[in-house]
């Protein structure tokens, strides 16, 4: 009897809001600050140089943009769900090759492949100048798309950006009662009739999931439109903060940006929230894997090779041969610091970014009120907003802290404190958790779920005090999980870009800023082999995520 009082008092302090709520709503609140920062400058009265971007470029941020995000969202779709459609349902030559190769142009950022196909498709490039000397013809002889164009930026976004359509796509193709598609056939309708009326339409919520991931990536990019000279709002606040050194008009750009990208959350979470009108009904689930015969068998070949050839194969084969060809030259010191930066800041950001979502997970776990819950995933939205903007509104209030402590310092002491947090590493740790916790955080939230309350309330009534369970028995029971997390982050924070240039320390560089710059000077071989060391770390996680699909299609098979 004294057992169970104990425990049932146990659990009732269980619950009771202390420590780790108030860490937790505190936290979250942190988290949000760059979020706020970039809102509120909606509410401040526009200045000349907002004025003078109203009448001149704003226009063209805002229908470049809109272009670049319509290009995209036709290119994803037409390269993700056909691939992801006949790899669900229909069984030909390679489709095993296919089903985890396909995911392959994650590895590479957008950035990086635009500058190996300027270099492969430029003027002076091999392609070009193989025509040229092929057929004898001079500069004037012969029409060649423009690489450096918005359309060529589409097609760069499109390939590395279908592999988020095909994942959703193929996952909800699998998941569809193979009873309902055969009703279809048993109906008479033809294999597109099936896929147009039947399955697309069931899919369509994971589609727009995957779609919206694509839109934001493309709302967030900065490498590939800077270097094609097209000017959106992620160029425009790089020019405006540094170019016409005016914050505020910065930030009211990232906060117009921002709120195109909230705009995309909100459809997704639409989308899925209707997805409770799109059940399949049978309860026995499994692929079809119809086999393909003569020229069909070709013809998804050739429709999942596509995508492959372009968005990997060709780039990151390009990539390789400009490496072993300057290899020896470039591989010295200070491309040894640059590649110790980059893991060093990777794996910094990745420890730091995964305590948060521990405290954060856990916390939520110990107090599951609405209030901490909403407090949670408010301070995991950053993930949704561009490297841009997070960078802007952490640089404001950090530099005005700086500024007012220094203020202070000198007047009271005498004394001139510097800048503490603006311009330093911290800066950019903080930045990158902010931007990359709900990677962290889903991974975390993945582990704690598949252990069961009751070894926490049996650790309690023991005497543990909640930080010691987590110690003691969740962390040993997470280990994979807490390396996925870890390993993600440590990815993304490697290729990241744009907050990676704004926020850096002084002289402070990393492969990623290394590869931008060289590329910039139009020395494309030069920033071969930091590009592909990034390519060839980001192809493990992507190893990863296949075998996860992999085995969530196994569960259908």
């Amino acid at each position: 009897m004294e057992v169970a009082t104990h425990r049932t008092s146990d659990r009732t302090a269980l619950h009771r809001p202390g420590f780790w709520q108030a860490g937790v709503l505190l936290s979250a609140l942190v988290l949000a600050l760059p979020v706020f920062t970039v809102f509120s400058f909606i509410f401040v009265p526009a200045g000349e140089v907002w004025s003078h971007l109203a009448e001149t470029v704003l226009a063209d941020y805002l229908s470049n943009s809109a272009l670049l995000v319509l290009g995209v969202a036709f290119g994803v779709l037409l390269l993700g769900i056909p691939t992801a459609w006949v790899i669900a349902v229909y069984d030909f030559p390679g489709r095993r090759f296919f089903e985890w190769s396909l995911l392959l142009p994650l590895a590479i950022p957008a950035y990086i492949i635009a500058y190996t196909y300027t270099g492969l498709l430029d003027f002076a490039g091999p392609l070009q100048t193989g025509l040229r000397d092929s057929f004898g013809l001079e500069g004037g002889d012969y029409y060649f798309p423009e690489v450096r164009s918005l359309g060529g930026a589409v097609i760069m976004l499109s390939l590395v950006l279908y592999p988020y359509v095909f994942m959703m796509a193929r996952s909800s193709f699998l998941g569809q009662s193979s009873s309902t598609l055969e009703a279809g056939r048993a109906l008479g309708a033809g294999p597109l009739r099936i896929f147009l009326s039947i399955a697309l339409p069931l899919a369509r919520p994971a589609i727009v999931t995957g779609l919206s991931l694509a839109l934001m990536e493309t709302l967030a990019d900065y490498g590939t439109v800077q270097y094609f000279g097209i000017s959106t709002f992620t160029t425009g606040i790089f020019r405006t903060w540094f170019g016409l050194n005016d914050s505020a008009a910065a930030a009211q750009l990232a906060a117009l940006l921002m709120s195109f990208v909230f705009i995309l959350i909100l459809m997704e979470h639409y989308s899925r929230r209707r997805q409770r009108f799109f059940q399949t009904g049978g309860r026995h689930h499994h692929p079809l894997h119809h086999p393909l015969r003569g020229w069909q068998r070709y013809a998804a070949f050739a429709i999942c090779v596509t995508p492959l050839a372009f968005g990997f194969l060709i780039p990151a084969g390009q990539l390789l041969v400009w490496s072993l060809s300057i290899a020896e030259e470039a591989i010295d010191l200070s491309f040894l610091q640059l590649a110790g930066n980059s893991l060093l800041l990777a794996s910094a950001a990745a420890i730091f970014t995964l305590i948060l979502a521990l405290f954060l997970g856990y916390g939520q776990r110990l107090h599951p009120s609405k209030p901490v819950a909403i407090a949670v995933r408010f301070s995991a939205m950053g993930y949704a907003i561009p490297g841009t903007v997070i960078a802007v509104g952490v640089m404001l209030p950090f530099a005005w802290f700086d500024n007012t402590l220094d203020e202070w310092m000198r007047g009271t002491f005498d004394l001139s404190t510097g800048l503490l947090l603006s311009g330093t590493v911290f800066a950019l740790l903080f930045s990158y958790a902010v931007r990359f916790l709900a990677v962290s955080l889903q991974s975390v939230e993945s582990g704690l779920s598949k252990i069961t309350p009751n070894m926490d309330d049996a650790a309690r009534s023991l005497g543990l005090a909640p930080g010691k369970v987590l110690r003691r028995i969740h962390l040993p029971m997470m280990r994979g999980a807490l390396l996925t997390a870890m390993l993600l982050v440590f990815v993304d924070v490697l290729k990241e870009l744009p907050a990676t240039l704004i926020l850096r320390p002084f002289n402070f560089n990393t492969l990623a800023v290394r590869a931008y710059e060289l590329a910039s000077d139009e020395r494309l071989a030069d920033s071969s082999i930091a590009a592909l060391s990034i390519v060839v770390v980001g192809i493990v996680p992507v190893i990863l995520l296949s075998r996860a699909i992999r085995k969530s299609g196994d569960t259908h098979e």
